[in-house]
């Protein structure tokens, strides 16, 4: 048995803990509300699947977008509700009803397609729908491999501020347009002198 100290693996920041009202909003989306705040009690560092479009939708998009599209909205933006990673994307917690009404306004937009080869599918969860949450506490930070879902924002409050559909379809496109690629300009070139005769 090993008994030397484990080291924190530098490549992985450490996972958010979500506050005791981060937890009763996200119990919140469960119709059993006290149920899921029971299982959490006994096993904090066990992640829940729950539904979807009473307290939030989920918009996941793949990871590097989704972090360009995060960072947008810290900086020039309003911020952003609740983020996980899973699984190699990014899960930002929006307003209810904004997994139904993203869509059209992405569309509307000529979002994706063999045009816009740039911008990455968005997976919008909506009602009916349901998402696995990261663990309450991340694991023991010694641990060689880091969780398949983890907080990235976490919920602090029992009401957190979750952007809706107008918010994440302008840091969308405002990520999508400054990740365009330019068009390639080629050096002019000079033609072949003439024989002189």
């Amino acid at each position: 048995m090993d008994t030397r100290p484990r080291i924190p693996h530098p490549a992985f920041p450490a996972a958010a803990r979500v506050s005791p009202a981060g937890a009763d909003w996200l119990a919140s989306a469960s119709p059993f509300p006290r149920s899921v705040l029971a299982l959490w009690a006994d096993n904090p560092h066990a992640p829940m699947v729950l539904p979807c479009g009473r307290a939030f939708d989920v918009i996941a998009m793949p990871a590097l977008f989704g972090r360009r599209v995060l960072d947008r909205l810290w900086s020039a933006g309003p911020g952003s509700g609740p983020v996980a990673a899973q699984q190699g994307r990014l899960l930002l917690f929006t307003a209810p009803g904004t997994a139904q009404r993203l869509p059209a306004l992405l569309r509307w937009e000529e979002w994706g397609g063999r045009e816009r080869p740039e911008v990455p599918p968005l997976l919008c969860h909506g009602p009916g729908d349901a998402v696995t949450v990261p663990p309450l506490w991340p694991p023991d930070e010694t641990e060689p491999t880091p969780p398949a879902t983890r907080w990235l924002v976490a919920p602090e409050e029992r009401r957190p501020r979750l952007p809706g559909p107008e918010t994440l379809l302008w840091a969308c496109v405002r990520t999508a347009r400054t990740a365009r690629p330019r068009p390639r300009t080629t050096p002019l070139t000079s033609a072949p002198a003439l024989p002189r005769g």
